[in-house]
């Protein structure tokens, strides 16, 4: 096992606690971004461009036809392919955490359309589900099975918030396990159903998950409610006949006590587990190899590699695997200097063989710790999942290199501008104000002059206010421009309509006053 420190040259700042990793065509994908993209990169999908421990971060792009992709933290993800046979595969993504902490039931299908010397576009699809629909979690596992021709999709742990009728003040967003039921999906036709098995006792989260053929090995986790990381290895099998579904489960033994570990896979038939917790605050250091034969898995100790003293020494870890038998590695930065990053990176690469990958061998597991801009940075409870496969990520480089200096300037075409004295909108923090935003821009455009943008929020713009300027044609006028707007908006002189008198009427001649009626009569005449 060989440890290599790594230099980000850009866009270091998005690598933090939660992302995920995907791997198309022998390369390597960074998805779940710290914050909201920016029109630098609108999908929040990067290339990671890894070549001499220098690694490069290039946007992606996607189809017309995609739909909105949060930059979801801590989601469950896993590749699907249609059969053994096929060369193209996608990738599921459920679940995770918006960056305002907000929680995701969704399920998105990610698949690669295009591909040039420049960059790759994805086409990304959300797909609904009908039946009993899990709820809304993080730090869980998707992953499929294969069975007599058939594929389903299968969800186990996480955790959620607490349910909204049961929530108090003092424990409004209060974090809880997921009850711990197997949930089947059919991708094609998009049921869910939800299996309740008596070996499963414990919602666990941030666990370990190995698919082969139809059974799937759930190894290690934390309990949230019990506060505990047991040593439990669990083995679902799902049959897929023509009628319903057969669910099973055996506990195993020999497990480990683990959370937020990394795995990555070396050969057809074996992983290397690195990293992950033995308690909330105690990093575990070993390294562990998983190997499946003839419908067996055993788990053994390996040697460890020659850790630096600040990887050691940190309480904090994270990272994911590239695939290839190579793990990602971060850590945070040195506050003692004067001039630090947020988080230093490295690669462990587990063999200096070649990867020979087993399609029907798919891994998944959860890392990384407590986003620590959210609370505190020690204890594992925000931790993400990914796909650990094997791929050869080498090769010439296809892709220019990506210069925030290209970029248009966003002043004048996006959200990052100032667009009046008094704007408060900050570029390095700001997040969504209105829920219209996942949507369409809170934004407003001034018609004086030549017209240009600002912040609906900054105007004091009501969401319901915003939804209706923009649903209609009329012309809006920022604060400072209402009133030349006004101005030159002076309706047209008219004639003035002229009124009958109101005071009696006379016939002509002398002496004659006209009676109530005729009077009445000629009122209504000349109104």
């Amino acid at each position: 096992m060989s440890l290599q420190m790594v230099t980000v040259s850009n866009n270091i700042a998005l690598i933090q606690p939660g992302f995920s990793l995907m791997h198309f065509d022998g390369q390597v994908f960074f998805f779940g971004q710290k914050g909201w993209p920016k029109r630098s990169c609108p999908t929040g999908v990067f290339h990671f461009d890894m070549k001499h421990n220098h690694l490069k971060l290039k946007p992606a792009l996607f189809s017309k036809d995609s739909c909105y992709l949060p930059p979801l933290r801590y989601p469950a993800t896993c590749m699907f392919k249609g059969s053994f046979e096929s060369e193209k595969h996608q990738y599921i993504i459920h679940g995770g955490k918006t960056p305002n902490n907000e929680l995701s039931d969704k399920i998105y299908i990610m698949s690669v359309v295009c591909k040039n010397n420049k960059k790759v576009t994805f086409c990304c699809t959300e797909k609904d589900l009908v039946g009993e629909v899990p709820e809304a979690r993080y730090g869980h596992s998707i992953n499929v099975v294969y069975s007599r021709g058939k594929s389903m999709g299968v969800l186990f742990g996480g955790r959620s918030y607490t349910p909204p009728t049961q929530r108090t003040t003092e424990k409004w967003n209060r974090v809880i396990d997921c009850l711990p039921h197997v949930f089947l999906v059919d991708f094609e036709f998009g049921c869910s159903t939800s299996y309740t098995l008596p070996e499963l006792r414990d919602g666990l989260s941030f666990h370990v998950s190995i698919a082969r053929n139809d059974t799937i090995y759930i190894l290690g986790g934390h309990s949230l409610a019990n506060n505990i990381r047991p040593a439990n290895l669990y083995r679902i099998r799902v049959d897929l006949p023509l009628g319903s579904p057969d669910v099973s489960c055996t506990i195993l033994s020999g497990g480990i006590s683990v959370s937020s570990a990394i795995l990555t896979q070396t050969s057809s038939d074996e992983f290397v587990i690195v990293g992950g917790y033995q308690l909330e605050n105690q990093k575990r250091m070993a390294c562990n190899v998983v190997s499946l034969e003839n419908n067996k898995i055993e788990i053994r100790e390996m040697e460890t590699p020659d850790w630096t003293p600040d990887i050691k020494h940190s309480k904090l870890w994270f990272g994911g695997s590239m695939g290839n038998g190579t793990v990602f590695l971060g850590i945070p930065g040195d506050n003692k200097q004067t001039v630090s990053e947020a988080f230093y990176f490295y690669t462990l690469k587990c063999t200096e063989d070649e990867v020979n990958e087993d399609p029907k061998t798919l891994t998944n597991s959860q890392t990384s710790t407590e986003d620590p801009g959210d609370s505190t940075p020690f204890e594992d409870s925000e931790e993400f999942c990914f796909s650990a496969e094997a791929y050869s990520f080498d090769g010439d480089d296809e892709f220019d290199t990506y210069n925030e200096d290209d970029e248009e300037d966003e002043s004048e075409t996006g959200y990052w501008i100032t667009c009046c004295r008094t704007c408060d909108v900050d570029v390095n923090t700001w997040v969504p104000f209105y829920s219209t935003e996942l949507n369409k821009p809170a934004m407003i455009y001034c018609s004086h002059g030549d017209g240009h943008w600002v912040h609906a929020q900054c105007m004091d713009l009501a969401e319901h206010t915003l939804i209706q300027l923009s649903e209609g044609s009329n012309k809006y006028y920022c604060n400072e421009h209402v009133a030349i707007a006004k101005a030159l908006q002076t309706p047209k002189g008219a004639v003035p309509l002229k009124k009958p008198s109101m005071k009696p009427l006379r016939k002509k001649g002398p002496g004659k006053i006209l009676t109530p009626a005729k009077k009445s009569f000629l009122r209504r005449l000349f109104d």
